[in-house]
């Protein structure tokens, strides 16, 4: 089963530990934290679903392609970070 990393600073705005879920997409693992967690998915999806422009998500240190879909496939033994992208100057 894959793990699911929140970073620290959406911490500070719900509560998000570490998860080990199974899913073979980056939107199927999401899903399945969100379960227990709809708070949750409000802060790392829009309304239609897609990813929310402030945040990234990477499988194994990779940046995901399909922001849309969340279709990059996610292995058993994969770790995915979910963190708020940063911007300014």
């Amino acid at each position: 089963m894959a793990t699911v990393v929140f970073t620290q600073n959406l911490k500070r705005h719900v509560e998000c530990p570490t998860e080990t879920v199974a899913g073979d997409t980056v939107r199927a693992v999401l899903e399945a934290v969100f379960t227990d967690n709809r708070r949750l998915r409000g802060y790392v999806l829009d309304d239609q679903g897609a990813l929310r422009h402030h945040m990234m998500v990477f499988v194994d240190g990779e940046p995901i392609a399909d922001r849309a879909a969340l279709s990059d496939p996610v292995r058993a033994t994969s770790e995915v970070y979910v963190m708020q992208a940063l911007s300014g100057g």
